[in-house]
């Protein structure tokens, strides 16, 4: 792996009038990586994926793209980076397969566009206009025009927005297929599973900042919940003895019981163990943990924005 990061950002500043949409940003993604970067609505991270790719000049801070600042160096830049936009940068009254032709030719050493085509299921409109297509075939094609000119790094801004589950699975297939190429995918999603599933890293960014950056395992931790039902009232102080310290049980609702604790193998023995002493036959005994989901919520709030 390339020992200098594919994106550099450091103090990143960016204003819209008296609003501060980027405030102070770090972030850091390595060389042939997926990153997933994640936020509420408003929280900063397409402002800040959008002056990655040299749309917009930072107010404060240093960017670096590959080495590069993505608004000096641009003309160098745009031959080495993919970029798919959430919505644009399609003529409207383009046919689909012309467009990714047109494209193509823009790049020394094209992938090759029919097998493209056939990938990402665009060969029954080829014919089309970009404003006939469907949303979902609209958003394959905006793929396909980022990833056609086998770039260094690619940047995906919500990449299987509104696709059906078939066109979402191959869009991951390619996804993954970037990453062993040696090619850093940037992508912004609000599918916390498409986060866990694709990504190396994932950065959560909340109101112009980066307040957490790390593996999906990293960020989880070892928490986790288990979950069984019993006969209602059990002696639950007598439950915690054999539970590993820091451990916490409860009775949500008479008869269903949570165990939170670190994730080991020894917490569900000590459970089932205790259970088979106390006479006691656990129903629908599950072990759950922490989610990506769960961690979203738990640091940027839970509230509707």
């Amino acid at each position: 792996m390339h020992a200098d990061p594919a994106v550099e950002v450091t103090g990143l500043v960016k204003r819209y009038g008296s609003k501060t949409a980027v405030d102070g940003l770090d972030l850091t993604i390595a060389r042939g990586t997926v990153t997933a970067v994640l936020g509420p609505n408003g929280a900063g991270k397409t402002t800040t994926v959008e002056t990655c790719e040299g749309y917009r000049r930072p107010d404060a801070g240093t960017v670096r793209v590959l080495g590069l600042d993505p608004v000096r160096h641009a003309a160098e830049l745009r031959p080495r980076i993919g970029v798919m936009l959430q919505s644009g940068g399609v003529y409207a009254g383009a046919r689909a397969v012309e467009m990714l032709k047109h494209t193509a030719k823009l790049y020394a050493d094209p992938l090759d566009v029919p097998s493209l085509v056939e990938r990402l299921g665009l060969d029954s409109c080829g014919r089309t206009t970009y404003r006939r297509l469907s949303g979902g075939q609209q958003q394959r094609l905006a793929l396909a025009m980022a990833v056609v000119g086998r770039p260094e790094l690619v940047f995906l801004d919500e990449p299987t927005a509104g696709l059906d589950p078939q066109a979402r699975r191959a869009t991951w297939d390619l996804i993954a297929d970037l990453r062993r190429d040696g090619v850093t995918v940037v992508l912004t999603t609000h599918h916390m599973d498409e986060a866990e599933h694709l990504a190396d890293d994932v950065a959560i960014v909340d109101r112009g900042r980066v307040i957490a950056h790390g593996t999906v395992d990293a960020l989880r931790g070892t928490d986790s919940t288990l979950r069984f039902d019993g006969p209602a009232g059990l002696d639950l102080g007598e439950l915690r003895k054999v539970l590993p310290d820091g451990a916490a049980v409860t009775e949500p609702t008479p008869g269903s019981y949570r165990v939170e604790a670190a994730l080991d193998a020894s917490l569900l023995a000590a459970v089932t163990g205790w259970c088979a002493g106390a006479g006691v036959m656990p129903d629908k005994l599950a072990v759950q943990r922490r989610s990506l989901e769960d961690v979203f919520l738990d640091l940027t709030g839970r509230e509707l924005r």
